[in-house]
């Protein structure tokens, strides 16, 4: 809610002034009470408040628990936030050399030498797959069904909710692929045979390809280069129990881009985000900020102010920061 500072303001006419509405726009990003715009926009943007939408396969994931859990929110809450803090790039969001972190969640990443439950900025070391949105563990867990895991989801997170460009819904006749938890064919075999259908394949080429690159990751954000499949049961006098995980078929992360460049990766189909796609992830959270913050969806006449936020960040690297203070000076927030 307003407090005293910004109402004043508003009574003294000081708002219309362009340099005052920034200082204000700076002050309530620095108080810590931002931490609830931060918390919602990273759950409705980013669906962070689908997170507890799933419960993993106890037999497949045991390690997971409540606590790991709530460090997977707290770690894209606490990442955006600091774009917004420390006035980053838009491209931070494709790749990064930091994160948050606790002990908990640094064990589930592989990540050495951190110590205790409070949640810290973390530098990655060199050779880690993590760096950016696509490789938290969040939003991997929010694309998987707690079983197994599919490009599709997660391919079309990253259209939805990183570039702003949704893939349209499969037609009704087309059924929907179920992944083999026994392991004994591949997504990627499935997918194969699905997009044989000229009705497919056009929407897969541009949905797979994400939704491959991410495929090192399990349903709980875990790196692997094997997909877990459950083990044989095992009978206890009549009581019959499954066994252990053991390992499946080999992780492809490889694919080729609509545009037909290939990666072998996660890291490189980042790095190809990053050189084709860079105003195409400011653009969209621009948009996304400007719904927010007017409760307003973008109309086609709308795109013009978009763009002249997103042109007028393009030098700088698109900064989080100065994109929110370009927004509230815009004449979309101002007249809505």
């Amino acid at each position: 809610m307003p407090d005293e500072a910004l109402l004043a303001a508003a009574r003294d006419g000081r708002l219309s002034d362009s340099s005052a509405l920034i200082a204000q726009v700076d002050r309530m990003l620095d108080d810590p009470k931002s931490s609830r715009f931060v918390k919602d926009f990273a759950g409705q943007a980013f669906r962070i408040y689908e997170l507890r939408s799933t419960t993993p396969d106890p037999g497949l994931y045991p390690e997971y628990e409540d606590r790991l859990g709530q460090a997977m929110a707290w770690e894209t809450q606490l990442f955006f936030g600091e774009l917004i803090a420390s006035n980053l790039g838009a491209g931070a969001l494709i790749d990064a050399d930091f994160t948050f972190l606790n002990r908990r969640l640094a064990d589930h990443y592989g990540v050495p030498d951190v110590v205790g439950m409070q949640m810290r900025k973390v530098d990655l070391p060199a050779g880690s797959p993590r760096g950016g949105l696509l490789t938290q563990a969040a939003v991997h867990k929010i694309t998987a069904n707690g079983t197994a895991t599919s490009p599709i989801p997660r391919g079309n997170f990253v259209l939805t909710n990183l570039l702003g460009r949704p893939a349209p819904p499969p037609p009704a006749e087309v059924g929907a692929l179920e992944p083999d938890t026994r392991g004994t064919t591949t997504i990627r075999e499935q997918l194969d045979a699905h997009r044989s259908s000229p009705v497919c394949a056009n929407c897969h080429r541009v949905i797979d390809p994400p939704g491959f690159a991410m495929e090192s990751f399990d349903p709980i954000g875990g790196f692997r280069t094997n997909y877990r499949v459950p083990g044989e049961a095992m009978d206890f006098d009549g009581f019959i129990v499954p066994g252990p995980f053991t390992d499946g078929a080999r992780v492809d992360a490889s694919g080729v881009t609509p545009g037909g460049d290939s990666f072998a990766d996660i890291n490189e189909y980042k790095r190809l985000l990053i050189d084709t796609e860079l105003d195409a992830v400011a653009g969209h959270l621009a948009s996304q900020l400007l719904i927010f913050a007017t409760g307003a969806e973008i109309a086609f006449a709308d795109r013009a102010a978009v763009d002249g936020i997103v042109n007028a960040g393009r030098t700088e690297g698109h900064p989080v920061r100065t994109m929110i203070q370009r927004i509230v000076g815009s004449d979309l927030f101002k007249t809505r």
